[in-house]
């Protein structure tokens, strides 16, 4: 569980930081969300640690 709320909290950290500012807005969480978001992760990390 530890493993993907550290992924899941790097997907959605700038997100959550201007939420306040996005009242109303929709947000749509596709594959490039996910790869703007967390690519830096991907690239730098063995990403298969995270998946079980």
């Amino acid at each position: 569980a530890r493993r993907l709320y550290t992924v899941m909290e790097r997907v959605f950290e700038e997100l959550s930081f201007t939420a306040p500012d996005r009242s109303g807005e929709a947000v749509t969480v596709d594959a490039a969300f996910v790869e703007a978001n967390l690519g830096a992760l991907t690239r730098s990390a063995d990403v298969s640690r995270y998946v079980l």
